[in-house]
């Protein structure tokens, strides 16, 4: 089973295949901000994800024009309810500061 290591706390978890993301954070214990309950409408679930890009689902076009909308972004940047565990490989990925998605 893959894991998921979250930045900056450091905390590792395992990664069921198929799940998001949002859902691996959320279930880790760590917070992260989700106004749209993971429908890719508001984009305050935005991550970087700096190892393992491979080992999730590729950017769907409505999670792709959400980013376009979002200050900051950059090669690295995902919505963290849009994001599937491949199973593939383990993922790596930074928390961001309070709203920026917004």
């Amino acid at each position: 089973m893959p894991t998921v290591t979250i930045m900056p706390s450091g905390k590792t978890v395992d990664a069921a295949e198929g799940a998001t993301l949002l859902q691996i954070i959320m279930s880790s214990g760590e917070e992260i901000n989700h106004k749209c309950e993971g429908k890719a409408q508001c984009g305050s679930c935005h991550i970087y994800v700096h190892e393992g890009r491979k080992g999730i689902s590729k950017i769907a076009r409505e999670e792709n024009e959400r980013l376009d909308t979002i200050v900051g972004i950059g090669s690295k940047s995902r919505l963290a309810c849009q994001a599937k565990i491949l199973g593939t490989e383990n993922v790596k990925i930074e928390l961001l500061g309070f709203a920026s998605g917004l």
